[in-house]
């Protein structure tokens, strides 16, 4: 895209007006460009207030650029986003459009998406995520997200307690019909290559009888930001325990693999499950704390990883959402309450 030399230049200085409304994320309005170069520049004269903005809200919508391909949204990425993170550990199918731009997610249509923080499982993950709509869906669809600091605070005490003194347990079953085969998660067919990397990364893995395999991992369920020093809710838990599921979902995916053969489920560090009611109030805070805003073509949203959790609404119409992931963080950094862990906690 071009700017059109007799177009007036959008103005560089000044500050951002971030938009406020109940049960939405904030949102700033940019100012109309003439092209590309002319928004990008804008965006980079813009970054340092951006960010501030960030890390007071956990989400910012920035409305009214000319973003139309995976193109344009890596030109805006670059100036939003100071270094590049990767996608570890893969647990859902994506679009690779290269340069660091994926579609946010090829799941169906119908199905909506929990609330959950990337990559919450592994040692590092992205700080940063940027989603970006090339195509409005016709109805639905929004990019949901909520404030995990909020989250912490209304969370039930004892809950809370528990999960800080022995974090989270994550247990993969690898499939072809379900989740996605050991392969594609950790982009190698070589076992070899794969069990390096668990071991390099404290995930326990056993290969079964029939080549197949299941990871466990505990991880931190409460971190701390590493640049604002607050505490967040930061995991999985809620998102992949199996009283979440769909009940007819559930009831089919039992029969087939077992309890224990589910493709994704979670567990307290201990290894314990909770009870529905408690599984229900996890989920009941997430509700509370979701925002949305509906996509229009154009539109950019940055997320606070550590922040802020993030996930969709089911959708009808075509709807092609590109995401970015930036600014990686060590899970070391971020003060865990739980250190990462292969087995159970025992006390230790």
């Amino acid at each position: 895209m071009t700017i059109h030399a007799d177009a007036p230049a959008v103005p560089v200085t000044g500050s951002i007006t971030p938009v406020r409304e109940p049960g939405k994320p904030v949102v700033v309005h940019v100012p109309a460009a003439a092209g590309l170069d002319e928004a990008v520049a804008w965006l980079t004269a813009h970054r340092e207030q951006i960010q501030a903005e960030l890390h007071r809200s956990g989400a910012v919508l920035l409305r009214g650029l000319p973003v139309r391909d995976a193109a344009s949204f890596a030109a805006a990425r670059d100036a939003l986003i100071s270094q590049r993170a990767g996608y570890k550990e893969k647990a859902t199918p994506r679009t690779d459009f290269g340069e660091g731009v994926f579609s946010s997610t090829d799941l169906p249509a119908v199905q909506p998406i929990r609330l959950h923080n990337e990559n919450s499982y592994t040692l590092d993950f992205p700080g940063v995520l940027l989603f970006g709509c090339v195509t409005a869906p016709q109805e639905g669809g929004a990019t949901t997200v909520g404030d995990m600091r909020e989250a912490l605070r209304l969370l039930p005490p004892d809950l809370v307690a528990r999960f800080e003194r022995m974090g989270w347990l994550l247990v993969r079953n690898y499939s072809e019909l379900a989740g996605l085969p050991w392969y594609k998660t950790f982009a190698t067919e070589d076992k070899a290559v794969a069990e390096a990397y668990c071991a390099e990364n404290t995930v326990g893995f056993e290969w079964l009888d029939d080549d197949s395999l299941v990871t466990r991992q505990r991880r931190s369920a409460i971190v701390t930001h590493p640049v604002t020093g607050e505490r967040s809710w930061f995991n999985h838990f809620a998102f992949w325990n199996s009283r979440t599921l769909d009940p007819d979902v559930r009831d089919v995916l039992v029969e087939t693999y077992g309890e224990d053969g589910l493709p994704f489920n979670t567990y307290l560090g201990d290894g314990s499950r909770l009870t529905d009611d408690e599984v229900d109030a996890v989920n009941a805070v997430y509700d509370r704390v979701t925002v949305r805003e509906t996509w229009q073509e154009g539109d950019l949203m940055l997320v606070d990883n550590v922040l802020c959790a993030h996930g969709r609404e089911a959708f009808t119409g075509d709807r092609k959402i590109l995401v970015a992931m930036g600014e990686p963080i060590a899970l070391a950094d971020c003060a865990p309450t739980t250190e990462p862990a292969t087995t159970v906690f025992s006390g230790e």
